[in-house]
C-alpha cells in the first residue's frame, strides 16, 4: 500500500500514473495541453481511461529541455490542480523545485515527483511537513548535459545504490517508507544500452523494500529500438510498460492510459490463471 496523502494506493495490482504536461516544449506532447483548459480537459480523459493517479507538470525535463523560472512553473500547474479539486484519484506534481512542491501540495496534490530525488536546498523539508507520497528518481547530470557523455562502471548497481542512500536520508528526516517510491529514471543520463541493462535488472531494485516506478512511456530508447518517431511509439510503449510490470515495476508512468491499462488487464487475467 502506498500512503498519499488522503489516498491509500493499492499496489496488488500495476498502478498507472497517467501524464499531464502543462508546457509548451515536452518532447511528446509539448504543447498539445499546455492551456489550464486543455490541461484539465486531458486530465478527466486520462481518469475515463483508467489512470489511478496523475502526474501534472509544468517543465519538461527532457534532454536540452532550458530551464523553467519558478513562477512561470507556478502558473502553469496550479490552476491545473485547483481546477481538478474533488477528483477520485490523487495528483503527483512532477517538479524539482521546492517552492513549487510546497504551493502544489496546498492546493491539493498528494505526492511529489522529483527527478532530483529532494536534493534540492529544502524539499526535503517541504515534503516531510506533509503526508504527501514522494518519488525519488535518479539521474546522471542535468536535462542539459545528461546525454552528452553518460558513463557508468555499472548502470544498475550505480542506480540502485544512489536510490538505496536516498530512500534511508529521506526515512531518517521522517518520511516513512509507505510514502516512498523510486525511479531508476530512464533516459536521464543513459544511454540506450545502459537502460536495456536497467530494464533487465529492474528486479534486483525490490531488493530496496520500497514501490519503484518505471518511466518508458514514447522514450527515445524506444524509438532507436523500432525506428519509430516520437508520436509512433505507442505500441513500443506498451511492451516496455508490461515488460517493466513483469519485473517487478509497480507504477508505470504513460501518455497512452487506455491502452496501457487494457493491456495490464491482459497480464493480470493470464497471471490469475496460473495460481
Amino acid at each position: 500500500m502506498l500512503h498519499c496523502g488522503k489516498f491509500q494506493l493499492d499496489l496488488a495490482r500495476p498502478i498507472v500514473m497517467g501524464i499531464v504536461n502543462v508546457t509548451p516544449d515536452s518532447f511528446s506532447d509539448g504543447g498539445q495541453h499546455a492551456s489550464t483548459a486543455a490541461a484539465i480537459a486531458h486530465a478527466r480523459q486520462l481518469i475515463a481511461d483508467g489512470a489511478d493517479i496523475l502526474d501534472i507538470g509544468g517543465e519538461s525535463t527532457r534532454p536540452g529541455a532550458a530551464e523553467v523560472g519558478e513562477q512561470q512553473e507556478l502558473e502553469r500547474v496550479l490552476p491545473v490542480i485547483e481546477g481538478l479539486c474533488g477528483i477520485s484519484i490523487p495528483l503527483s506534481i512532477d517538479t524539482y523545485k521546492p517552492a513549487v512542491m510546497r504551493a502544489a501540495l496546498a492546493a491539493g496534490a498528494s505526492m511529489v515527483n522529483d527527478v532530483n530525488a529532494l536534493q534540492a536546498a529544502g524539499a526535503l523539508e517541504v515534503v516531510t511537513r506533509t503526508d504527501a507520497a514522494v518519488c525519488l528518481m535518479h539521474k546522471q547530470g542535468d536535462p542539459q548535459t545528461m546525454q552528452q557523455r553518460p558513463q557508468y562502471r555499472d548502470v544498475v548497481e550505480e542506480v540502485s545504490d544512489f536510490l538505496g542512500g536516498r530512500v534511508a536520508a529521506v526515512e531518517a528526516a521522517g518520511i516513512a517508507r509507505e510514502r516512498i517510491v523510486i525511479d531508476p529514471g530512464f533516459g536521464f543520463g543513459k544511454t540506450v544500452a545502459h537502460n536495456l541493462e536497467l530494464l533487465r535488472g529492474l528486479e534486483s531494485f525490490r531488493a530496496l523494500g520500497v514501490p519503484l516506478l518505471a518511466g518508458l512511456s514514447r522514450k527515445s530508447m524506444l524509438g532507436a529500438i523500432a525506428g519509430r518517431d516520437v508520436n509512433e511509439r505507442l505500441a513500443a510503449s506498451v511492451a516496455a510498460a508490461l515488460l517493466a510490470v513483469q519485473r517487478g515495476a509497480a507504477i508505470v508512468r504513460v501518455h497512452d492510459v487506455r491502452e496501457t491499462v487494457d493491456a495490464l488487464k491482459i497480464l493480470e487475467a493470464i497471471n490469475e490463471s496460473e495460481r
